[in-house]
């Protein structure tokens, strides 16, 4: 019997947030996660964004690495009837854009809203942790200059850490995520 992968984010802090992956519902999105973590792509980098009673996005500048700004189409469409998760607390969901999705660019909903259910794919349960990702949005914010038009951009002004990422895929193999071409990277990256 396959089980499904598990993901341990350590935070800087120790603290630890698990989440079983959704290969079912967003296979490629979770290969992209898988082949992201693997590349050592989120270790070490800071939360960029917190939107309090939003979502709480690890990146919108592709982790800052050249390897991760690719596009994947958004599978968020495969989510739709007995299939749908709406990306509420307690999931994670990946970002996107107009073209396709960024490949790794990934957030926990801290509620549910209409402006992302339906348009970002969740690909994954929190199992444990929760409680540190609600905590986020009791922390002190400061503004930063917005690199995209209209989105306002609040980072904590003492940086949250993940320390590393690491997935046990219990003996499955995961491929490449399957990208896709795009006419321009966000401006951003």
């Amino acid at each position: 019997m396959e089980r499904d992968p598990v993901c341990t984010i350590t935070m800087e802090t120790g603290e630890r947030i698990v989440i079983r992956l959704l290969p079912d519902i967003a296979p490629n999105t979770v290969a992209s996660f898988i082949w992201l973590a693997e590349k050592g792509c989120f270790d070490s980098h800071p939360i960029e964004r917190i939107v309090p009673g939003y979502v709480a996005d690890m990146s919108y500048s592709a982790f800052g690495r050249d390897y991760a700004k690719y596009m994947i189409k958004n599978e968020a469409p495969l989510q739709k009837g007995p299939r749908h998760i709406p990306p509420a607390p307690g999931t994670v969901a990946m970002g996107g854009y107009e073209e396709g999705i960024a490949g790794g660019e990934f957030f926990f909903p801290f509620a549910l809203s209409e402006k992302i259910d339906g348009n970002y794919p969740v690909f994954g349960l929190i199992l444990e942790g929760m409680d540190t990702i609600l905590s986020w949005q009791n922390v002190p914010l400061r503004e930063v200059p917005s690199p995209m038009n209209g989105v306002r951009i609040m980072c904590p002004v003492d940086p949250i850490i993940i320390r590393s990422v690491r997935v046990e895929k219990f003996g499955t193999e995961f491929p490449e995520p399957e990208r896709i071409p795009f006419s321009s990277k966000p401006h951003f990256w």
